[in-house]
């Protein structure tokens, strides 16, 4: 299916805009996203979050915590922990938070958004060591936060997937039980070269240069892109991982390293949901404003894993 008109007309609106190419600095490219996030809508969201402090390796990790609007504070309920997009160098607990609203009022369930620490400052893998932190605190005070311990997801967005992954992949062995895996058009192979790395490397919202860019910031000297704890589609062995439910958009470079994912977890006996939305392009579901298609799957996302949770 070709790209969406209105996903090419906000293309051409970002182009247009765009100065020409050169050196980014990390501000630049914070700022972007942040204004890139300011096109999130939704059609319902719970409300306001709570903030915390999380336990963390290298001092408290900032978080958020949601519920849906229909629940009071002291009722138990499953939760899912988040982790935001944005290459692990850019995006914020702020930044995504009508996304962590919508997807803790669609799913009717509580959601913890884990403001983990960002590179270039914090180089991996600072940013999954706060994930894992992040998990064990939360498990350890669900009661306070009136969290069923026994029904916890994992949810990532783009980078942010990396991180639910690596969770899940330590929880295998070190606990607590995950009852899911939400990935939403997840950056899983920073050490290949797929098809859609290629076909949609420019024009298209997220490009070659950014994830290059990103790259460069994240990594500390010597470190292999396609180490398999930041490349978890390079990991030999997918059995035992948390049953997962994939988004993929069809106009997105990382697409194929998401269908590639979910093919390899089904092989290794795991239950997967793969969904690719046509004709859309990386980060959709937080384009609300433009995308009325990113608003519905948005939606969607969170009640199925809701159900999936609850189930």
């Amino acid at each position: 299916m070709p790209l969406d008109p209105r996903a090419a007309r906000f293309l051409d609106m970002a182009a247009a805009g765009r100065a020409e190419p050169r050196e980014r600095t990390i501000a630049e490219r914070r700022a972007g996203l942040a204004k890139l996030m300011a096109f999130a809508r939704a059609d319902r969201m719970g409300p306001p979050g709570r903030d915390l402090a999380l336990a963390g390796p290298a001092g408290p990790v900032p978080a958020r915590l949601y519920g849906p609007g229909a629940a009071s504070a002291d009722e138990v309920l499953p939760g899912m922990v988040f982790f935001h997009g944005g290459g692990l160098v850019a995006g914020s607990i702020e930044t995504h938070d009508v996304i962590a609203r919508a997807l803790a009022e669609a799913c009717g369930c509580r959601l913890v958004s884990v403001d983990y620490r960002l590179a270039p400052e914090h180089r991996y893998p600072a940013a999954a060591e706060d994930a894992e932190a992040a998990l064990r605190a939360i498990y350890a005070m669900a009661s306070d936060l009136a969290i069923d311990p026994e029904r916890i997801g994992l949810v990532g967005e783009s980078g942010g997937a990396a991180l639910a992954v690596g969770v899940a992949v330590a929880a295998c062995s070190a606990g607590p039980r995950i009852a899911l895996m939400g990935l939403i058009c997840p950056v899983l192979d920073c050490g290949g070269e797929s098809a859609s790395r290629i076909e949609f490397a420019e024009g298209f919202l997220i490009d070659r240069a950014t994830l290059e860019a990103d790259l460069a910031d994240l990594l500390p000297p010597g470190f292999d892109p396609a180490d398999p704890r930041l490349s978890p589609l390079r990991l030999p062995d997918l059995s035992g991982l948390p049953p997962a439910v994939i988004h993929t958009a069809e106009c997105d470079p990382l697409r194929d390293e998401g269908e590639a994912f979910a093919a390899r977890l089904a092989a290794a006996g795991v239950p997967v949901t793969l969904q690719r939305h046509d004709g859309m392009v990386h980060n959709f579901h937080a384009l609300g404003s433009v995308l009325p298609q990113g608003r519905a799957a948005l939606d969607a996302m969170g009640v199925a894993f809701g159900a999936m949770l609850r189930g």
